[in-house]
C-alpha cells in the first residue's frame, strides 16, 4: 500500500469512530508537572503510570511558580476559570507570596527528614505546586479523547499546556 492509502484509511477510521485500530498503538511518556495538574490528568482513568512516591524519595525543591501574566482573579460567570488578570505590581506580589510559602513548606520539610522522620510523614505539608514525575502510558485512542478534552479553551491552562506539548510530540 501506499502512505496515501494509509492516510485516506486512517482519516475515515478517525471520521466513522472506528477505533480499535489506535487501541493497538501504546504510548509511554515522562512528565514532570506540578501536582495540582497531575490530580487533573489522572482523572481520565485511561493508562498505567508510575509516579516517583515521596515515600521511597526525598522530594526536590521544584515549586511550580505561575508567570505574571497567568495571575488572574477568579472568574465571575465559570467556577472553573480565570477572569482579568491582575497588574504587574500585583501579580509580582502573589508570585512573591508563592515563593515565601513554598520555601517555607520546603524548609519545615527537610527539617523533619533530618530529625529522622519517616519520608511518608515528612512529606505531608508540601504543597500542590511540587512538581512531580511519572510514567505515563496509553493506547492512541484514549490519547486522543484527553488531548481533545485538555486542548479545549476552557480547561485549565497549565494542562492545556502539556496537552499542547504531548500533541506536538
Amino acid at each position: 500500500k501506499t502512505v496515501r492509502d494509509d492516510t485516506t484509511l486512517i482519516d475515515y477510521l478517525l471520521r466513522n469512530q472506528h477505533t480499535s485500530p489506535f487501541e493497538q498503538v501504546v504510548l509511554t511518556f515522562h512528565c514532570k508537572m506540578p501536582i495540582f495538574i497531575a490530580r487533573q490528568w489522572v482523572r481520565h482513568r485511561t493508562a498505567r503510570l508510575n509516579e516517583i512516591s515521596g515515600r521511597y524519595s526525598v522530594m526536590e525543591d521544584e515549586f511550580y511558580i505561575p508567570d505574571a501574566q497567568d495571575i488572574a482573579r477568579q472568574s465571575t460567570n465559570n467556577k472553573q476559570g480565570r477572569g482579568e488578570i491582575f497588574p504587574t505590581q500585583e501579580a509580582q506580589q502573589i508570585q512573591d507570596q508563592f515563593v515565601l510559602e513554598q520555601k517555607n513548606a520546603n524548609a519545615s520539610y527537610e527539617k523533619l527528614l533530618n530529625m529522622g522522620l519517616a519520608r511518608e510523614l515528612a512529606r505531608m505539608n508540601l504543597p500542590l505546586s511540587l512538581y512531580t514525575q511519572w510514567y505515563w502510558q496509553m493506547d492512541l485512542n484514549k490519547l486522543f479523547h484527553l488531548l481533545k478534552l485538555r486542548l479545549h479553551k476552557r480547561a485549565q491552562r497549565e494542562i492545556r499546556v502539556y496537552a499542547q506539548v504531548i500533541l506536538y510530540i
